[in-house]
């Protein structure tokens, strides 16, 4: 078996879960202007702390306001350079959260929340060479300021198109297509308050799907990880999510060749940039940056077999990058802290699936589930019971970036640990983009 290969199946088994299923120019965005009904339940928290009962769901700590951790011996301490509201990292195959900040703090998500319309959609639309002629509805009512990937009406886009649009360039005029597609606004949104339901993110509210700031939107960084987590199932979400480049199409014009433009990936833990470097092991998820919300991001990296999902919501540093270089500090502690912390909550399974009893393996991996509910590491890749297929996506076996197709530089490689060198990867960001837009949901 070749390295990549072994490597592919490694990852693959590291998020596979034990259970039986059943079952123009682009901005960040801009607030919305005050006014609206804000929705009763779940609400964003006013004030600058968090408030004294959050939300229990995975553990008691979990609804704790400040810091949890249970250090063990030769565990390291947790990185003083972190200033975000909210954080969380977690072992993606055992479901042990390793350490947390305000984990269930309900804040405005920005455009983390196309994770969980990608999650939610992505299976209703399985012909990505089907193809798709914008109106002027279909861009209707995008926010002023939106980040936007270039979609023009009376232009032709396949759902491949669009959905990197969504990925690549967190475009909310791609997102406004694919919900007209998929019936309108309000059915996408119920759709997807559904879907976060069903995972039991349930400090989690739609109002708009592109994330755009809408009164009374919200969701957690417990939240955002569990919709990764579920949507690095599909294999679909984990090539877009792990795209650093692509081809999109430009403006078709009678008897010429439809001209194409490279659009690059905003996650700078995936492309790298001036001061910030790719981070080893990456593969995806989503970034996010609004006046409301600031700046927010989900990620999920592999290294030595391991795989380990990060949150972080609304930094207050003024550094330079600051929610990737924070993310970056929790996922570094996490891969050295794996096996010497004892777990202060878990991820929780959707409401549909199963847990099946495993025996315990390591401190991780048995102490956050509880009796009949240990997830160990596998040896091996492992297979879901009775998967199937559907629209929450929790139809089918867990597996993350193993194997995934990244196009870096024109070139193809496999995300796995042999990480194309950081040299090459800094000549790369370097590279000037030839897309039209500006660099949209980049923190500052």
């Amino acid at each position: 078996m070749s390295v990549s290969n072994r490597t592919a199946g490694a990852v693959v088994a590291a998020l596979l879960l034990p259970f039986a299923i059943g079952g123009g120019p682009a901005h960040a965005d801009e607030p919305v202007k005050p006014g609206g009904t804000a929705s009763a339940t779940p609400t964003a928290s006013p004030q600058p702390t968090p408030p004294a009962n959050m939300s229990s769901v995975g553990g008691a700590l979990l609804g704790l306001p400040g810091t949890q951790v249970k250090l063990g011996t030769g565990a390291p301490v947790l990185p003083k350079e972190l200033s975000a509201r909210s954080w969380i990292v977690a072992d993606a195959e055992s479901g042990a959260v390793l350490a947390s900040h305000n984990a269930h703090w309900r804040l405005a998500p920005a455009s983390t929340l196309k994770m969980l319309f990608a999650d939610t959609l992505l299976p209703k639309f399985t012909d990505q060479k089907q193809t798709h002629l914008v109106t002027a509805q279909d861009l209707a009512g995008i926010g002023e300021g939106s980040s936007l990937v270039g979609i023009k009406e009376k232009q032709s886009y396949t759902v491949r198109d669009l959905w990197l649009g969504v990925f690549l360039r967190s475009g909310n005029d791609a997102v406004h297509v694919l919900t007209q597609m998929n019936q309108g606004l309000g059915k996408t949104v119920a759709e997807m308050n559904a879907h976060a339901a069903e995972l039991q993110a349930l400090d989690t509210l739609v109002k708009s799907p592109d994330g755009y700031d809408a009164p009374g939107q919200v969701s957690s960084a417990y939240d955002l990880t569990l919709i990764a987590r579920s949507g690095m199932q599909k294999k679909e979400f984990r090539e877009y999510a792990a795209t650093a480049r692509a081809a999109f199409p430009g403006e078709a014009k009678p008897g010429k060749k439809r001209e194409t433009f490279e659009i690059q990936n905003t996650n700078r833990l995936l492309t790298g940039d001036f001061g910030i470097a790719p981070y080893q092991g990456i593969a995806g998820v989503k970034n996010g940056n609004t006046t409301h919300a600031g700046a927010t991001f989900t990620g999920v990296a592999e290294r030595n077999g391991r795989v380990l999902l990060v949150t972080v919501m609304n930094p207050s540093s003024k550094e330079q990058f600051a929610v990737y270089k924070e993310a970056a500090r929790l996922l570094d502690w996490g891969f050295a802290a794996s096996g010497k912390v004892t777990p202060v909550g878990e991820l929780v399974a959707p409401r549909n699936v199963v847990p099946v009893a495993r025996p315990s393996a390591g401190t991780e991996s048995g102490a956050a589930a509880g009796p009949g509910k240990e997830h160990p590491r596998s040896a091996g890749p492992a297979v879901a019971a009775g998967a199937q297929g559907g629209s929450g996506g929790v139809g089918i076996a867990l597996a993350i970036a193993g194997g995934v197709l990244v196009l870096l530089a024109g070139a193809v490689f496999l995300v796995n640990r042999r990480w194309p060198a950081a040299g090459r990867d800094r000549a790369r960001s370097q590279a000037t983009d030839p897309s039209p837009a500006s660099d949209p949901e980049v923190a500052p």
